[in-house]
């Protein structure tokens, strides 16, 4: 049940019937006709923007466009009144009954409400957290792994079919500076005095790694050139880091679908395979660049070099996919992946990248376009920085990592849910402070308790009510008499529920999953005032005394809540509390 989508209907069918009569021309686009909350709550329930978005196609003014529809729409049974606000505007009151109806609705469909088969099936794959194997996941990583996961989950409740994909880039010169890390480790193993020089990786991590290369190899590496151990190791090396970032995925429940190798694409053709495409199709030539803006760097020199025709697609420069030197630019690998992403079948791509990779958004959509003659539509998401706080003070750096705060550092002194949910407190493209002490306060400035508070209230109501004797079973509340929940705050946790539905394809047609952190918020707000007023008033508490029957009513609205923030928590792999501890 989506009653902002019904409603929505009936706009329509009020126009088709104004152009069947006449009164309004054959052949108008509906689309941009939208029923939404109005801005302010006190103008109604909703609002229509369809004689504002008619009247410059149909040649009239959107007043009178307005004053036919008003006509037409009042006399539907759950319109109580329709009226014209400013110069074309439809603001409408809906009858107490629609939504007294909504709370029914939720609990008939249970957790499939607010789903929608908007999706219809396509295929996306979202490639998220894609971090080098050289290291555990740091706090940057978190958050592009949680806005990753719940942006995937979202779209499946979108109905859409969502594979999560992780790109291991152990295909770069960083694999060999893991390996040689590993190296000193194993070294260190053996009894070896060693010194980390600069590029290396110092971290401790590495220290296990090195025991377990000793105990694979022996000291068969020992002394040995690089020639003998280089490539064995840094096999090796990658399989560990990847073992590791699974665990530390796992710890933040994420779970991928799919793990693809940068290194597969190399000496088997598939990178050639995807510049010969681009070649097929005029986009790769042999041409000199520009020199960069600003300060040149002392040893830039113009020179020829294999150019992708990245400008035919929007982006300012076109740019290398070879060196002079024969051998691949890292850009050319990265074609080469997403080409192979478009020969599996998929209708939209989705790529989830840190803060660092703005410059390469323009090129990598550049790539998709020409590679899919602009059928397959990639959406890259940019997840700004997270800084981390601990008393007021800026979070110390892990010992363990060496450099950086790590995901694991994050999930043990917070816990998953606590994690999950305020990394999607803020929009991915705006900068996000994580305060250690303000993330587990009981309170109201505290989003994850203030809407795990709301849930456990449910459940409270639902043990005291059965103590109490009092059916509180999923059929019988459905089946409650709800036309006593008429009072105010009442009426305004049945209209935040109905908007459910309405925000969920919101967040999964725009990609940000923060909108359903932030509508889980308004919702435990709205439940809590609610809750709130019944300490003074005692007709809107949930348990009457001596009456079972107005009880389940309003059990029936507090279940409701708890079966869309369960819902909603689910996208943002956040498991709902029953009670607070």
């Amino acid at each position: 049940m989506n009653l902002f989508a019904q409603i929505r209907s009936l706009v329509l069918t009020a126009v088709e019937e104004m152009q069947k009569d006449g009164s309004l021309p054959e052949g108008l686009n509906l689309a941009p006709i939208t029923v939404e909350p109005p801005r302010d709550p006190l103008h109604g329930d909703m609002a229509t923007n369809a004689a504002m978005v008619l009247a410059k196609p149909a040649g009239q003014k959107p007043r009178d466009i307005a004053d036919a529809l008003v006509a037409k729409l009042a006399a539907d049974d759950r319109i109580t009144t329709a009226e014209v606000a400013g110069p074309g505007f439809i603001n409408l009151r809906l009858d107490a009954a629609v939504w007294q109806d909504v709370a029914k609705a939720v609990l008939d469909q249970g957790a499939a409400y607010g789903r929608s088969d908007m999706g219809a099936g396509q295929k996306v794959n979202v490639e998220y957290v894609s971090a080098n194997p050289t290291g555990p996941l740091h706090v940057g990583h978190t958050r592009g792994a949680v806005f990753g996961d719940a942006l995937a989950s979202l779209l499946q409740f979108a109905g859409y079919d969502v594979t999560r994909e992780y790109y291991i880039n152990d295909g770069g010169a960083q694999v060999d500076v893991l390996a040689r890390s590993v190296y000193l480790r194993y070294l260190e193993a053996h009894g070896r005095d060693v010194e980390f020089a600069d590029g290396t990786y110092p971290g401790d991590y590495l220290v296990p790694v090195g025991e377990a290369l000793k105990n694979m190899v022996g000291d068969d590496y020992v002394d040995q050139p690089e020639d003998v151990w280089l490539e064995k190791v840094r096999t090796f090396a990658t399989d560990q880091m990847m073992d590791l970032i699974r665990e530390d995925l796992a710890r933040l429940n994420v779970t991928m679908d799919h793990f693809f190798s940068e290194k597969s694409l190399y000496g088997t053709g598939r990178i050639e395979a995807a510049i010969d495409d681009l070649k097929g199709k005029g986009l790769i030539y042999r041409g000199t660049l520009e020199p960069p803006k600003g300060k040149l760097p002392e040893d830039w020199e113009p020179r020829e070099q294999t150019l992708f025709k990245s400008t035919d697609y929007g982006d300012d420069v076109d740019r290398p996919i070879m060196k002079s030197d024969g051998s691949w630019t890292y850009f050319a690998p990265d074609i080469a992946y997403h080409y192979d992403k478009l020969t599996r079948g998929f209708d939209a791509l989705i790529d989830v990248f840190g803060a660092d990779h703005g410059g390469y958004v323009k090129r990598m959509k550049a790539a998709v376009a020409a590679l899919s003659e602009a059928k397959v539509p990639v959406d890259i998401k940019l997840c700004q920085l997270v800084k981390l706080y601990k008393n007021g003070e800026p979070f110390k750096m892990s010992k363990r990592a060496g450099t950086f705060v790590t995901l694991r550092d994050v999930v043990d002194e917070v816990g998953s849910d606590v994690t999950r949910f305020v990394m999607l407190t803020r929009k991915n493209d705006a900068p996000l402070d994580f305060d250690f002490e303000k993330v587990q306060e009981q309170s109201k400035d505290n989003p994850v308790f203030y809407v795990q508070y709301a849930h456990a209230r449910v459940h409270s109501v639902l043990r005291k009510a059965k103590e109490a004797g009092i059916d509180v079973s999923i059929p019988t509340l459905a089946a409650a008499d709800l036309s006593n929940l008429s009072h105010e705050a009442e009426v305004n946790v049945a209209k935040k529920l109905a908007e459910w539905p309405r925000l969920a394809e919101i967040a999964a047609r725009t990609h940000e999953p923060h909108r359903v952190a932030f509508y889980l918020y308004e919702l435990a707000s709205d439940f809590h005032s609610l809750w709130n007023r019944g300490n003074d008033e005692v007709s809107l508490r949930f348990l009457q005394d001596g009456d079972a029957a107005t009880s389940q009513a309003k059990i029936a609205l507090a279940q409701a809540v708890a079966v869309v923030i369960s819902a909603g928590l689910g996208i943002l792999g956040v498991k709902p509390a029953e009670e607070m501890r």
